[in-house]
């Protein structure tokens, strides 16, 4: 297991050293990586005179360390085709009455009634690429799990060898993604919405090309046995958190709109927070209910969630697949026959999830052996929660609507810097944080 990270300065809760290999350590684990991006970005730029750089070399193991990476200057990016977005408000001001307000679910499920994957899960890749097999680097964001089943599949089933890509997946070592996308060290990787949102602003050449869950995952967890039945109850109570950005003014978010003030205590704990959950030494943390929340459940330990879209907040894409926009200009053939065979994966994992767990350990040996039956939990509440699919059954397609929502979130909080570390003072363009055209069937 990778170790993780303490943000500086940071309250600590000893005796909780259980770690789990989630999205939320994997966003912590991320910050350090993260906040030095603006200054790479920065760097490349003087270097440059502010004119694009000539990449770096491919990497041919572990990523470079951050201090030798190179950027590209930004290019303009493909334009996406983005639906119209209607203004989206996030705030207290819509709190509903308190005996209206829900009281949380106990425990992970699946939603009822979801849209299945479309039927074209089992066909080829759409997109080929002429010639030898070009390579695309892949940059994972941690240790292999459920948010990269659909890449083990397809180059498992030779969707990639199809299209004529030669996938190289870059292991998690010290720098985030979307640092490595930027350095053009890597073509393409996992992402978050509010992550490529900040590496955007801060003017990384990143774009986001397919939603890989379509829905947040996460969720506010507290103890089923406990007093705390709804959010105005976290009141005055302790959060064991992340040291991630976004997360305080989220959970106040949350309160408010239930009828509370949103003010609650925050330790940050990192991977320790739900240990200290469990133990009863922090009262609520932020839990990926397909993966703590399972473990959780399997050990015996009865959560209640408070998602965060049923108090006020918008749908948002939980985990992204990014790339760099320089190279989807460069090589457009190549990303086509990329992210199609990526699409495809993905529609599999969807519609047949046993399956595709299997692929997953298969591909990963040594990685699920101290837990073998959770990827296949973790595959099953993906897939029969319709996370990797829209309300059409389609795997990857974004909208404009959903990405202001939540970037546009972001920018009101004060929480988007440029590349000098100062705050944005005008919204980035949200329709450039994205694009569809790379999807089968794209324009």
């Amino acid at each position: 297991m990778v170790g993780r990270t303490r943000a500086a300065g940071s309250e600590r809760i000893a005796g909780n050293e259980r770690p789990a290999p989630s999205e939320r350590n994997q966003r912590c684990r991320r910050m350090t990586s993260l906040a030095a991006l603006a200054a790479v970005v920065a760097l490349a730029f003087q270097a440059c005179g502010g004119s694009a750089a000539t990449p770096s070399p491919a990497p041919t193991g572990a990523p470079a360390a951050t201090t030798a990476l190179v950027t590209q200057a930004p290019t303009a990016s493909p334009s996406p085709s983005a639906v119209a977005s209607p203004t989206v408000s996030v705030g207290p001001t819509a709190s509903p009455s308190a005996s209206a307000a829900p009281s949380g679910s106990v425990g992970p499920s699946a939603s009822a009634g979801v849209p299945s994957a479309s039927p074209s899960a089992s066909a080829s890749p759409s997109a080929v690429v002429s010639g030898p097999p070009v390579a695309v680097r892949l940059a994972l964001d941690w240790t292999p799990n459920t948010d990269h089943t659909g890449f083990y599949v397809a180059k498992d089933k030779g969707w990639y060898a199809d299209a004529g890509i030669d996938l190289q997946i870059i292991p998690y070592s010290v720098n985030a993604p979307e640092t490595l996308i930027a350095a053009g060290q890597a073509d393409c990787g996992i992402s978050f919405q509010d992550s490529l949102t900040f590496a955007a602003a801060a003017g990384a050449p990143i774009e986001s090309v397919m939603a890989i869950l379509q829905k947040p995952a996460s969720a506010i967890a507290v103890l089923a046995s406990g007093p705390i039945t709804r959010p105005k109850d976290l009141d005055g109570k302790t959060y064991g958190g992340f040291g991630y950005p976004a997360d305080d003014p989220t959970i106040k978010v949350v309160i408010k709109h239930d009828g509370g003030t949103g003010t609650f205590k925050d330790v940050t704990l990192n991977a320790d927070s739900y240990e200290a959950l469990y133990n009863k030494q922090v009262d609520f943390t932020i839990v990926f209910t397909a993966w703590e929340g399972i473990e959780a459940a399997d050990r015996g330990i009865k959560l209640r969630y408070f998602k965060k879209t049923d108090y006020g907040f918008p749908p948002y894409y939980e985990v992204l697949l990014a790339c760099n926009t320089n190279w989807l200009a460069k090589d457009p053939v190549v990303a086509r026959a990329f992210i199609s065979a990526t699409v495809e994966g993905f529609q599999f994992a969807a519609s047949d999830p046993d399956e595709a767990a299997a692929i997953l350990i298969k591909e990963n040996p040594g990685v699920f052996d101290a837990d073998p039956k959770l990827p296949l939990e973790s595959a099953r509440f993906l897939s029969q929660g319709g996370y990797y699919v829209n309300s059409n059954g389609e795997v990857g397609p974004q909208t404009l609507e959903q990405w202001t929502g939540f970037s546009s979130f972001l920018y009101r909080e004060g929480l988007l810097t440029d590349a000098n570390g100062k705050p944005l003072t005008a919204p980035p363009d949200y329709a450039k944080l994205f694009t569809n055209q790379f999807l089968p069937g794209g324009p």
